[in-house]
């Protein structure tokens, strides 16, 4: 069967987003560790909307700079937007929209008794080969990655980029597409073949023939709308909720990072391994905790035994830190295998 997968750089405008909203969080958590911050960012052109609930002894009066330092952070600094101008977002030109609120009482008071902030069902997936994830998805990040790089040294190529990567049936690299923005045409399929282990002729660069305008100049950026990047594309079920927009008492970031490295941990010997969790707000245990492992095409089942509370959970992870910028730039499958050590 045929097997594809999508990736995005961080300049690509949704994952810029998402960043954004992640490093807020992180110069929150400096200020207070225990700040409850759930902000969407929608960002379009030079604006940057942000909304949500930020509670905690926390100052966000410089949100303006934050998000220039995230841009910059990504590579879209000043020099980036002298070179290409009204193609890519302007960080000089950048207009703040601040629609962020307090947290519902109602929501603190059930954390307040170490329970989780939100609802929600959790997904993490393991399976053998490099990264521990599907082939398709690792070769479409490790071409995205490079070509990131090269964007970030030569200001011919723009950060906003994406990959996808067809395996055949036999497991054998088939199309390979990536959109890069260029401001001089280039020839780049010879190295994305050698990259992925493909055929040059069934490599596509900017299948429009011209990419210039990029950024959330060319396109709306929203929190979220990634999360087949994020996880595990097509291998398994996406859970409900973004990682990157809320603290670690959401649940969100947390338990998709422990379902993961749960499914890593019992890999073993088997060829796949799903994890699936659930939470309910308010409440310290989970409603539901799960392993699926597949060995050989035979599928076993068993329930977890999952005694951590939230906090007990979010400390042994390292999530009572300001780590989530990090998370952000590295992936949620890349960070839970480290997670806890």
């Amino acid at each position: 069967m045929q097997k594809t997968a999508e990736f995005v750089s961080l300049g690509h405008p949704d994952k810029t987003a998402d960043y954004i909203s992640s490093y807020i969080l992180d110069r929150a958590l400096e200020q207070d560790p225990n700040v409850r911050y759930a902000v969407e960012v929608m960002l379009k052109g030079n604006t940057a909307v942000l909304g949500g609930e930020v509670s905690g002894q926390v100052d966000l009066s410089n949100l303006r700079e934050y998000v220039i330092r995230a841009l910059a952070d990504i590579g879209y600094t000043q020099q980036y937007a002298a070179t290409w101008g009204e193609c890519a977002i302007e960080p000089d030109k950048i207009k703040v929209i601040d629609l962020i609120g307090l947290q519902s009482a109602e929501i603190a008071q059930g954390i307040e008794h170490n329970g989780w902030g939100d609802q929600g069902v959790f997904v993490g997936y393991a399976c053998q080969g490099e990264g521990l994830i599907g082939r398709e998805l690792f070769l479409a990040r490790q071409l995205n990655n490079t070509l990131y790089q090269m964007a970030l040294q030569d200001d011919n190529f723009g950060l906003d980029i994406k990959t996808q990567v067809t395996l055949e049936d036999d497991g054998q690299t088939g199309l390979v597409i990536a959109a890069v923005p260029m401001r001089q045409k280039a020839d780049l399929r010879r190295m994305i073949a050698d990259i992925v282990g493909a055929d040059e002729q069934k490599v596509i660069v900017n299948g429009t023939g011209c990419y210039t305008h990029h950024s959330a100049v060319a396109d709306c950026g929203i929190t979220g709308r990634k999360l087949a990047v994020d996880f595990y594309s097509t291998a398994c079920p996406i859970g409900g909720g973004s990682p990157w927009t809320k603290d670690a008492s959401k649940a969100d970031v947390t338990l998709n990072i422990y379902a993961r490295k749960l499914a890593a941990d019992n890999l073993a010997d088997n060829d796949e391994c799903f994890v699936y969790l659930s939470s309910c707000i308010g409440r310290c245990e989970l409603p539901s905790a799960v392993i699926k492992c597949i060995k050989g095409g035979r599928i076993s089942h068993k329930r977890l035994s999952i005694r951590q509370s939230p906090r007990e959970l979010i400390a042994d992870l390292g999530l009572d830190k300001p780590v989530f910028a990090q998370i952000c730039r590295e992936g949620i499958s890349e960070f839970a295998l480290r997670a806890g050590k």
